[in-house]
């Protein structure tokens, strides 16, 4: 049988040390070992009526219950003043087969692969990588779990593949104690999985695409999500370039994606007319504190696999361009701690040289996370015909009103499908600013200072907009919901009262879905 430790604690902190948040009691499930129950799937029904005892303590408690992974995101979106479950230990996977699936599936069935809530990126991509298959996309390192990745809506950079949640094919997920609680959602006009396999896993159907398409960024209100189907793709390479490009090119192809009649073009990666190729990743990084002409940005390729191909990680390990945080605090280590000081020396100080090329397949460009301590970012979604006006407003907002130790990066993504989805624009521009954490001084204003206005920029200048669930942000400011969202955040609320009882939708509520308005 698996087993569940339980400890008491006063408070529980994310990754990057943005709580700490009240908490009373945390859960952690381990499986039952390989030796005593040999079959996965009776390991994964097995731990989920574990979990399902654990959702009726709290209940019969009068209690809230919220499951989490790798503590990644900067909001309290995974808190419980309560009680939270730590999913870590529960990591089975499982490939899907041709008699599996459902009559009507449009899916190639070697795509199909079922994962349990608790398996990182990284041990999503191993296991891929194993049977030839590789994510379409992840976020810009490995470290989340692939049920707080879709949970929070991370994006990688991909122009035409969408964020982690736009291969989700279907969801188990754990909606209360009773036995009809187990249940797998998947959208009526694509179904993937068969009847009888579902009901291999003790999950009742549902066929939904309204209620799928909300659940798919749940933000933990939907339940505890057992399991994720995805579809793969079979194994590809990236051809990785960082380049210094003039801003003015930069923001052209971020505010048109017009790549075909650019005159950004790099040497190998034109059509035979000598156009410029799609990238399937584009990324620009501004320092707004310095008057430099040019910017870095980062382009990848999307190129067949072949086996022979050097070795990345000598290039990516040291690579500055990887992750926005650790770029700034490499800059950072060379200057005194004072913001100010740091901040008069960045504007002196373009981003460091580099002229990088790299070959590697999507898990082992997008590695290992390099720093992982105080650490604070904010990201707001945007239509990319706004890329460049937003990067002036806000950076303006960042010198004129700042200091604020952190730099701003772009980031490009083909829309969801999901309600709540946060690249919901026809391709959404991310512009972020990560930084090190900092505390207020008489000078320098709050990180909840700066959030809210940031919003009030955006607002003020007519921009629509979207936020990062799991960054930080004034996820209080009035209207914000509204803002963002308009009906699709009734919609979402509709569909979560259409799958939960009262009682569970308060079980699975916390401050974050309260303080926004979905609870």
């Amino acid at each position: 049988m698996a087993t569940t430790k339980s400890k008491l604690l006063n408070e529980w902190d994310t990754l990057h040390n943005n709580g700490p948040f009240p908490l009373k009691l945390l859960y952690q499930t381990k499986l039952e070992g390989e030796r005593l129950m040999p079959k996965k799937i009776d390991r994964y029904n097995d731990v989920a009526l574990e979990i399902q005892k654990l959702i009726n303590e709290a209940h019969q408690a009068g209690e809230g219950f919220r499951a989490y992974g790798s503590a990644w995101s900067m909001s309290n979106i995974a808190s419980h003043k309560d009680r939270m479950h730590y999913n870590g230990f529960m990591n089975i996977s499982m490939p899907i087969h041709a008699s599996d699936c459902h009559p009507n599936n449009v899916y190639d069935p070697t795509n199909l692969f079922l994962f349990e809530c608790g398996n990182t990126i990284k041990e999503v991509s191993e296991t891929l990588a194993e049977n030839g298959k590789s994510l379409k996309t992840s976020g810009a390192s490995n470290g989340q779990t692939i049920a707080g990745c879709i949970s929070t809506g991370v994006h990688g950079s991909g122009l035409d593949s969408g964020a982690v949640q736009d291969y989700v094919v279907g969801l188990n997920l754990i909606i209360g104690p009773n036995q009809e609680d187990i249940v797998y959602l998947e959208p009526k006009s694509k179904p993937a999985l068969k009847d009888a396999f579902v009901h291999s896993f003790n999950a009742r159907v549902i066929r939904d695409d309204d209620l799928f398409y909300a659940a798919l960024v749940g933000l933990g209100g939907f339940g505890f999500i057992h399991g994720v189907v995805i579809e793969a793709e079979p194994v590809f390479l990236l051809k990785r370039y960082v380049k210094k490009v003039s801003k003015h090119l930069a923001f052209e192809l971020a505010n048109t994606m017009d790549f075909k009649n650019s005159a950004f073009t790099i040497p190998g990666e034109t059509t035979t007319q000598g156009n410029g190729k799609r990238p399937y990743h584009y990324k620009v990084f501004i320092n707004q504190y310095s008057d430099e002409p040019n910017c870095v940005v980062e382009v990848m390729y999307k190129k067949p696999y072949k086996e022979n191909y050097p070795d990345p990680f000598p290039v990516i390990k040291e690579s500055l361009y990887r992750d926005l945080i650790h770029l700034f605090v490499k800059l950072a280590e060379n200057f005194p701690k004072s913001i100010p000081w740091l901040v008069k020396r960045l504007r002196k100080t373009i981003l460091p040289m580099v002229n990088e090329e790299t070959t590697g397949m999507l898990k082992e460009i997008f590695w290992d996370a390099p720093y992982q301590g105080p650490a604070f970012a904010c990201s707001f979604g945007i239509h990319h015909k706004h890329s460049e006006k937003v990067m002036t407003l806000l950076g303006k907002l960042t010198r004129d009103e700042g200091p604020i130790p952190g730099i701003f990066a772009l980031r490009f993504v083909k829309k969801t499908k999901a309600t709540l989805g946060f690249t919901k624009f026809p391709i959404t521009c991310m512009i972020e600013i990560d930084g090190v954490l900092w505390k207020k001084t008489r000078k320098i204003m709050s990180l909840e200072e700066y959030a809210k206005r940031m919003i009030e920029v955006l607002k003020a200048n007519n921009i629509p907009f979207t936020i990062h669930w799991g960054k930080n942000s004034d996820w209080a400011f009035p209207g914000l919901l509204n803002d963002m969202y308009d009906a699709n955040a009734t919609k979402w609320i509709a569909q979560r009262k259409k799958l939960l009882s009262p009682e569970m939708q308060d079980l699975f509520s916390n401050t974050f879905l309260k303080t926004v308005g979905l609870a």
